[in-house]
């Protein structure tokens, strides 16, 4: 860790938002209990949807499962993100050298392109998809969602121990 990232990291783990976390009997597990509904928000619209793609609930077309899931997969986005902003304040230094934590910062990029690349360039034909079948991409968008996410969780556990 060079000094300059290492200097901010330890400001952000020394500051009073961090400490107030720390120090607080409630504060972190809040944080947490939000951390994980932003998770079964936003892997659980994701999963029931790459599930939709992968032929599942056939008698749902995609498009009216992805504007019905989606927005809840947006909003446990809200949630994870700055609850797990403040939880990383609490340990940032440590966490910034742990190569879990990287795994995990590296997979969710690759969570956001993927889901990025979808709708970017496949949603757009997705009404089609009712008749000529979702195709192989789509299909391979969704097993890459499936197991980035999956990762994504495994990874965050075993940075819990």
């Amino acid at each position: 860790m060079s000094g300059t990232a290492g200097g901010l990291l330890a400001a952000l783990e020394n500051s009073a938002v961090a400490a107030a976390i720390r120090e607080s009997s409630w504060l972190y597990p809040a944080l947490e209990i939000a951390h994980i509904l932003g998770i079964v928000w936003l892997v659980g619209g994701a999963f029931l949807f790459d599930l939709r793609l992968l032929g599942l609930s056939r008698a749902i077309p995609a498009p009216a499962l992805a504007q019905h899931l989606l927005p809840w997969s947006r909003r446990g986005l809200y949630l994870l993100v700055p609850s797990g902003l403040l939880l990383f304040s609490t340990n940032a230094v440590t966490l910034a050298a742990d190569t879990v934590f990287h795994l995990k910062m590296l997979l969710l990029l690759v969570g956001g392109l993927n889901a990025g690349l979808f709708h970017r360039f496949l949603s757009p034909s997705s009404e089609a998809w009712q008749h000529t079948g979702i195709p192989v991409a789509a299909k391979a968008v969704a097993i890459c969602s499936m197991l980035v996410w999956l990762l994504v969780i495994a990874c965050g556990r075993l940075l819990a121990y």
